[in-house]
């Protein structure tokens, strides 16, 4: 399998569209400056995103990552309605610390204007049947999501997809000034 180029798809819901799972590209750099303008993506996230130049930066990280095989992150698509190119409303990435050991973390956001539609949920599905089911024998036995105590939100799109709570963590200021809750799902028997 071409990793690098793979795309992952969300089937339609009876209340919302498919959704495309695709690596990100320097095109989305205008895109996703405006996304990051988003006080409440920054508050859980730590987006590092502000304008355009920072959103090329990170957008380099991602596909950097993607090319050593320890970052696979995807923007999270869906069509518009009026046929126009498809509308970005998230991310979720598998990052992939030392490629071979049993363990990755999962992550994921949400675009404010598609919040509350089960964006997160869709995408973070499909994400973690693709990474148990790509890397074979050879890829994560355990994944795992980390997420702020205080993040309601995340804690059922966690839940929703099969991570089980498995203990708190404790703050580690600054980069972590609040306790967070350690989520995490093991692969299915191979």
């Amino acid at each position: 399998m071409d990793l690098p180029t793979v795309r992952l798809e969300a089937p339609a819901t009876s209340t919302a569209p498919a959704l495309a799972l695709r690596p990100w590209r320097l095109a989305d750099a205008a895109d996703l400056a405006a996304l990051g303008r988003d006080d409440a993506l920054r508050r859980w996230t730590g987006f590092p995103v502000e304008d355009e130049t920072s959103a090329e930066r990170w957008l380099r990280e991602q596909i950097r990552g993607r090319e050593t095989r320890r970052r696979f992150a995807f923007a999270v698509t869906e069509p518009r309605a009026d046929g126009a190119r498809d509308d970005l409303v998230g991310h979720v990435v598998l990052k992939y610390g030392t490629p071979g050991l049993p363990v990755a973390e999962v992550g994921y956001w949400t675009a404010a204007h598609a919040r509350g539609r089960h964006v997160a949920s869709r995408a973070l599905r499909a994400l973690t049947v693709w990474a148990f089911d790509a890397f074979g024998a050879e890829g994560p036995a355990r994944l795992e999501l980390v997420h702020q105590v205080d993040n309601a939100a995340s804690c059922r799109v966690a839940r929703a997809c099969g991570y089980d709570l498995v203990t708190v963590l404790p703050a580690v200021p600054p980069a972590h000034p609040l306790d967070g809750h350690l989520h995490a799902r093991t692969a299915p028997a191979r």
